[in-house]
């Protein structure tokens, strides 16, 4: 008799976490830096840069140290964008500049092109994330896939399509086009509305605890940090993985 009561409270206990499980139909993904490998991207970018313009000659910089100083600066600009306390237009017109003051090198060495030719570069880039086109032909079959991006529209949709996977997403949705960025909830709102759906029916995937997942958590949207570092970090995020082809068993 006590085995009986034993498998049937398990049976019910099964049951109930089955009907608990959400059924999603839609998945938004940030771009950079969860699909689209925006390190290697800009660093194969600004190493070219370096050498057309000879700036480890003509400075006392390596390529490693002018492109450490390249991304904290441009982490910095993106940290103030994301929060409304700087704009697109400063960042690609400042980047380089500060760049060259934080190494105190003298602005009469910065070509003056520089910033146009990053960007006129490095959207075309085709570096993706490891296993991003897995993971992405593999959920396409089973969700409606899109992008929700802090980026700009210009340059995110030349990196979809020189990475090949911009076939895979219904919506594109950038804070230039809404107006506002994530974690902003309008910006959850206005991508539900246009992928036509609901918020227990979705799941944002994202590697920026700030912008994605409490974004989404903010927007009563289940999320999975993408943590590829393993870096330990307090977050509302519903899942947490290292390495993308761990979705599959997710989702």
């Amino acid at each position: 008799m006590h085995y009986i009561v034993l498998h049937l409270r398990y049976r019910l206990f099964l049951a109930l976490n089955f009907l608990s499980v959400k059924t999603y139909k839609h998945i938004f993904f940030d771009l950079d830096h969860t699909l689209w490998d925006f390190d290697k991207s800009s660093e194969e970018t600004v190493y070219e840069l370096i050498e057309h313009y000879q700036l480890h000659i003509n400075t006392p910089y390596t390529h490693i140290e002018f492109f450490n100083t390249f991304r904290k600066v441009n982490s910095d600009l993106w940290q103030l964008y994301n929060v409304g306390k700087t704009t697109k237009d400063l960042i690609r017109t400042e980047r380089f500049k500060l760049i060259f003051e934080s190494l105190n090198i003298p602005l009469t060495l910065l070509p003056k092109s520089i910033g146009d030719e990053y960007l006129a570069s490095c959207p075309l880039k085709p570096n993706l994330i490891e296993y991003a086109s897995d993971i992405l032909e593999y959920l396409s079959k089973k969700y409606c896939l899109h992008i929700l991006t802090n980026g700009f529209d210009d340059v995110q949709f030349l990196k979809l399509k020189h990475a090949s996977i911009n076939h895979y997403f219904d919506c594109i949705i950038t804070s230039e086009s809404t107006g506002k960025t994530k974690p902003h909830k309008k910006i959850f709102e206005f991508a539900l509305t246009s992928a036509k759906t609901k918020r227990d029916e979705c799941i944002m995937i994202g590697d920026n605890i700030s912008t994605d997942i409490e974004g989404a958590c903010n927007a009563g949207i289940d999320s999975v940090f993408y943590n590829p570092l393993g870096l330990k970090k307090e977050h509302k995020a519903t899942y947490e993985i290292r390495h993308l082809k761990e979705l599959k068993s997710l989702l």
